[in-house]
């Protein structure tokens, strides 16, 4: 049962993440690889001041303000240089592995026994469920806090700008300036996700966020497959599902592991599954055909 608790919380930590994808592909259509650095950036920042002592409420903005700054980059490569997106965050991704470098100053640092998060509050006397709450509470925050922009006049131009850039335009909005805000925004929860990654796994690491944008894109992908079989419009029952697409994610890769796959194959399975996943839809189209 522990060994599938800890799925979940990995799932919880990998929320943010699949938040950041949801922005970035499903609003702005932008394929946007600044992920992978943005993460490690986030679990960087995390380590660095963890292990200098700083309180929470200097960790939490410093990460946040990382991440955007590097999706915020991106997305003036992109619009202001007129770069393709996926060059642009692969260009600003592998500039941030020598940013980690220099930041961390070595490929690995632990942070065993140093106060975090999760060690804040003592809702319960058990260390995982402990930590459960502690992040089902941050999550559900940050899913409000997003739910909420996405309602306000700029969410909803946001949104627009995904959905018909030319028409937005055309009544006064500067898309350049919402592409760069978005992923800012989508990079600062990615970062966020390092952030919560690297307290719960107890180190940071340089290579953590290598191939971490596909756990994001198979959370969303799972997301927008319930999305689709349910019909669903709501922007609000549209992030419970990416936050339950991360989770069921994360419990099908701990089920795989549980019944004796070998864990060099376990990047395979991953790959496996989101290509079920994404196949899902079009299969089904070629049923109904």
């Amino acid at each position: 049962m522990d060994f599938y608790l800890t799925a979940l919380l990995q799932g919880l930590c990998f929320s943010a993440i699949a938040l950041g994808i949801y922005i970035s592909m499903k609003i702005f259509n932008i394929p946007d690889i600044t992920t992978d650095g943005s993460y490690t950036l986030g679990g960087v920042v995390t380590a660095v001041l963890l292990t200098n002592h700083q309180p929470t409420y200097v960790i939490l903005p410093a990460v946040i303000l990382a991440g955007a700054t590097a999706g915020a980059v991106t997305g003036i490569i992109h619009t202001k240089l007129k770069i393709n997106a996926l060059l642009a965050g692969i260009l600003v991704m592998t500039a941030l592995y020598s940013v980690n470098l220099s930041i961390l100053g070595r490929s690995n640092l632990p942070l065993i026994n140093l106060p975090s998060l999760f060690t804040l509050l003592n809702i319960v006397s058990d260390p995982n469920q402990n930590t459960f709450w502690i992040l089902a509470v941050f999550v559900v925050v940050i899913a409000f806090m997003i739910g909420y922009l996405l309602k306000t006049d700029f969410g909803i131009a946001m949104r627009a700008t995904g959905n018909s850039e030319s028409m937005i335009r055309s009544l006064g909005v500067n898309t350049d300036r919402m592409k760069i805000t978005g992923l800012a925004l989508a990079n600062a929860l990615t970062a966020l996700s390092g952030y919560l990654v690297a307290q719960f796994q107890g180190f940071a690491d340089i290579s953590m966020g290598i191939g971490i944008v596909i756990v994001g894109l198979g959370s969303v992908i799972i997301a927008e497959t319930l999305i689709n079989w349910l019909k669903l419009t709501s922007v609000w029952l549209s992030l419970v599902l990416v936050l339950t697409g991360a989770v069921i994610f994360q419990l099908v890769l701990a089920f795989t592991l549980s019944v004796g796959v070998d864990p060099k194959l376990l990047k395979i399975v991953t790959a496996g599954f989101v290509l079920v996943i994404v196949s899902l839809p079009r299969l089904s189209l070629l049923k109904s055909s």
